[in-house]
């Protein structure tokens, strides 16, 4: 590739798929250091990807609609910037369509469904069948697009992907212990009951049956975590938990902000939604709860973390592969139990 290359990467859609490709922005910036690496992302993502070390430019996707008109825009915006080769890590005809448009050099991508005629660099990988992780396919991209150039990949980063000054990350935990009254010697333990509208979740009641066997297994200080539309939800697990200690954490000031506080939390636990692919692209322990649906299980949907750092449930065999009222909280409770007490104090 040739000096000072400019590279268009593209994650424009949801915002756990967009920290997935954070090993992905890692590779490519690794192996071509002088590169000026452009995210293309929906503005409501901005937030983390200024927080992304690897990428030197943000190019906002002017619209959530597939639309002509946002097609000759978005290619406008594109032309612009001169990029030498874009990276489509997701995959949709307006947006490869915007780029055959704006006459981009290399156009690397999946070579599946409409989208990829508009490619001119294509890697076939199936991913609707979902035999790895996520982040793992786009891995695979950015390898394709390192051998296209003739260069050997140079090994990929190890988590943590996303992190907070470590001086900055101590005195908000000590600050928020201070506030709320909480022992040094609790577990600050995060639980999110929403969904932001990705898979299916468990209900408050699971949650609140994984709480209770918490309070009740070490010493343990709960965040209800809940998104700008999510409050009402947070607060109804409120109101079962009872007289458990904890706080319900509305975020309001962005994903930034959320971010600092998962930083500072022993576990996050939720359903497979965008926020706990930033609690394990900071190496968090997670405890998290995806369906069976061959699109959404716990491997295509894996979190950034290490093994060590991650547990995973799912329905049983016996029951229908969206059902997840059929997972034993009680059960999960316990395994969650027992990796908290194996932490480190």
């Amino acid at each position: 590739m040739k000096s000072r290359p400019r590279i268009l990467v593209i994650r424009n859609d949801k915002l756990g798929d967009f920290m997935l490709a954070w090993p992905a922005l890692s590779l490519l910036k690794a192996q071509y250091p002088d590169s000026v690496i452009t995210a293309l992302v929906p503005d409501y993502t901005r937030p983390v990807a200024e927080m992304c070390p690897w990428i030197d430019e943000l190019l906002i996707d002017p619209s959530r609609e597939s639309t002509i008109k946002h097609v000759f825009l978005l290619s406008r915006l594109i032309k612009r910037q001169k990029f030498d080769c874009s990276v489509s890590l997701f995959s949709q005809t307006t947006t490869s369509l915007a780029l055959w448009l704006a006459r981009v050099p290399k156009r690397y991508g999946p070579a599946s469904k409409l989208a990829q005629i508009f490619l001119n660099r294509r890697l076939v990988q199936r991913r609707s069948r979902s035999l790895k992780p996520e982040f793992e396919y786009n891995l695979d991209l950015a390898r394709y697009v390192i051998a296209d150039n003739g260069d050997d990949h140079v090994p990929v980063q190890e988590p943590p992907f996303l992190t907070i000054d470590r001086t900055k990350k101590d005195t908000l935990k000590q600050a928020f212990l201070a506030d709320n009254k909480i022992s040094n010697t609790a577990r600050l333990v995060a639980i999110h009951p929403g969904s932001g509208g990705s898979a299916g979740n468990l209900t408050l009641e699971q949650y609140s049956t994984i709480a209770h066997m918490l309070n009740n297994c070490r010493e343990v200080f709960f965040i209800i975590t809940a998104g700008p539309e999510e409050y009402e939800l947070a607060s109804s697990l409120s109101k079962l938990m009872g007289d458990i200690e904890h706080i319900v954490y509305h975020s309001t000031k962005g994903l930034g902000d959320f971010s600092e506080l998962l930083s500072i939390c022993d576990m996050f636990i939720s359903g497979s939604t965008g926020v706990l692919h930033i609690a394990g692209a900071m190496d968090i322990p997670t405890a998290a709860f995806y369906t069976s649906r061959t699109s959404a299980t716990s491997l295509r949907w894996q979190t950034l973390n290490r093994e060590e750092n991650r547990i995973s449930f799912s329905p049983p065999d016996s029951a229908p592969a969206e059902d997840m009222s059929s997972i034993d909280a009680e059960s999960a409770a316990n395994t969650i139990c027992k990796r908290l007490n194996d932490m480190q104090t």
